[in-house]
Parts: C-alpha cells; structure tokens; sequence
C-alpha cells in the first residue's frame, strides 16, 4: 500500500500552535516515525510536507498535489491541537466514507495509549477536501495540555497510527543514533553560512546526525569552496579552515587581491560566477550589497560586510 503522510504545519508563514510544547515539532516528531514503520513494514511512503511555501493556502495546496501526483492509498495528516490549556485527549476527523473507516482504528489505536476519546468527526478541512484518496487528519493530543504532554511519547504514537492505518501491524522504530557534538557543530556552521541541502532548502536541525539532509549541505559548500567532496581528513580539514576563515576571522578581501574559498562563499552568496578570484563583477556585487546593507561602499569584504552576510 502506498501511504501520503503530512506532517502539519513547517513551513512557514505556516506554521503550528505553541503551547507546553511546539505542534511543529511533535508533528515531525512523530511523522518521521511513522514514515519509517510504514517503511519497514514494506508499505511505499510519500512525504506530502511541503519545504516552502509563500501562504498558508500555498502550503496546504502543496500538500494536496504531492498526494494526488503521486497516487497515494491514503492521506494521512498529522496535527496537534491546543485550545485553552485545560482541554485534553484525541480525536481524528474525515471528509467521506472511505476515510471514516480508517478514523475509527486510528483513534482506537490512540486511545489505547490513555488519551480522553474525542471522537471521530467529519469536517471539511482543506487537505481532506482537495485530495483524492481516502485522506484523515489526526489530531494527537493537545500541546498545551499537562496531561497530554505528560503522557505524549513520539514512539508510541506513531505506533498507534501505524497500526490504526495498516490494520494492526507494527514496526519498532530503531533508537535514534547518539547525538554527535561535532556534527552539532556542522550543521550549525552550515546553517550559519546559509548553505542548505538545496539551493531552496530550509535550515538543517542541529540533531548531531549525519543525515541526507546535512550530507547534501556538506557537500554543496565543499563545491562552493572548491574542495575535494572525498571523505578524507585533508578535505574535511581545508573545509573547516575555510569556513573558520569566514566565521571566525572576518579574513579580509579587497579588489583584485582576495582569493580562495572565502572569494567564492562571497561569489556564491552574491549570485556571482563563481572563479575564486575578487573580480569587477565581484566588486559591483559587493558595492551594491553594502549600499543596500547600508554600510560604506568601499568594496572591502571586512568584519562590517561578513557581519551582514554571517551574523
């Protein structure tokens, strides 16, 4: 079977309650969870969480489209609800037959786990009524509730709605591997010098994991510096020179005497070509920038323009 899951919300300007706790987060939380038991239960997965979006509506239409252009079985949206801090339990809605009968096992599922049964319920929600597969939206828990986020385990329900949605099977989703402090360390420089996994990615999560998603980062801005992509101790190292160089030292680049990596962070940061040399199209580049920025247009990259371009 192949299953459409949407973690709500992230992606801003769309964003989701705060309460004890963040929706954005839990939603990630547990729709990671539930992409890799599906997945290890043999079952095809379509992530449908947009990375961007310009609106709320463009969010939601986004959604929407990567489910229907991929054919999914059924659309799962995971959300969380908060209301007025007093105000617990569970509940999932549906917009046809076809998903009212799996509502049903999805909250039963949950309602094992302790959470106060609010039903299932039919609505009209955008993702529900533009998709064109069976399609439920479940709402956990509440993130502003004590209890719930007392009770709330990202394992455990991600658990439920796996065996809510798939008629009792279960997977155990493997221990996430240990926290690296030094990958912390890169996903935040990465992050910093605003070099993502794509051009139009968002911000890594600094989670210490080596993932897809900061080995693609890692990899872009060796490309930009023009170091070797090879795993070895002499590219990492020159990578990391480079990137102190920026952060760290302010090194400073002047007109027809800057060079190197740092030259083309700046190329690759002002859109221009990128040869390693501070050229004339360089130096338009950086006048232009700092009069934007409103510093003094000298052309001189120092610790005033970095400061701009690398908080």
């Amino acid at each position: 079977m192949k299953y459409g899951i949407d973690m709500g919300h992230n992606a801003a300007p769309d964003t989701g309650a705060v309460g004890i706790k963040k929706e954005d987060d839990l939603t990630i939380a547990v729709g990671t969870r539930v992409i890799s038991q599906l997945q290890a239960l043999g079952h095809q997965v379509v992530n449908c969480t947009p990375k961007s979006a310009s609106s709320v509506m463009d969010s939601l239409s986004k959604r929407c489209s990567t489910a229907n252009a991929n054919n999914v079985d059924l659309f799962v949206s995971i959300h969380f609800n908060s209301y007025n801090g007093r105000t617990s339990g569970s509940e999932v809605w549906y917009a046809s037959n076809s998903g009212k009968k799996f509502a049903q096992p999805v909250l039963t599922e949950i309602l094992k786990l302790g959470y106060v049964n609010r039903g299932i319920k039919e609505g009209n929600f955008y993702v529900l009524a533009h998709t064109d597969m069976p399609s439920i939206l479940v709402e956990c828990c509440f993130v502003d509730s004590a209890d719930d986020m007392k009770r709330f385990d990202p394992d455990q329900m991600a658990r439920a709605i796996v065996a809510g949605v798939t008629g009792g099977q279960t997977a155990t989703t493997p221990p996430p591997a240990p926290s690296d402090p030094e990958i912390v360390k890169l996903q935040q420089a990465l992050n910093r010098l605003q070099v993502y996994a794509t051009p139009t990615g968002q911000p890594l999560a600094a989670d210490g994991k080596l993932g897809p998603q900061t080995n693609q980062a890692k990899q872009r801005l060796k490309t930009i510096f023009a170091i070797s992509p090879a795993e070895t101790e002499a590219s990492n190292r020159a990578m990391w020179e480079a990137i102190t160089s920026i952060t760290v030292d302010r090194v400073v680049l002047r007109p027809n005497h800057g060079y190197g990596p740092a030259v083309r962070y700046l190329q690759f940061r002002l859109s221009v070509p990128p040869t390693g040399l501070y050229s004339d199209a360089t130096v338009s580049a950086v006048l232009a920038y700092q009069k934007a920025q409103g510093l003094a247009a000298d052309g001189v990259v120092g610790p005033a323009t970095w400061g701009k371009l690398v908080p």
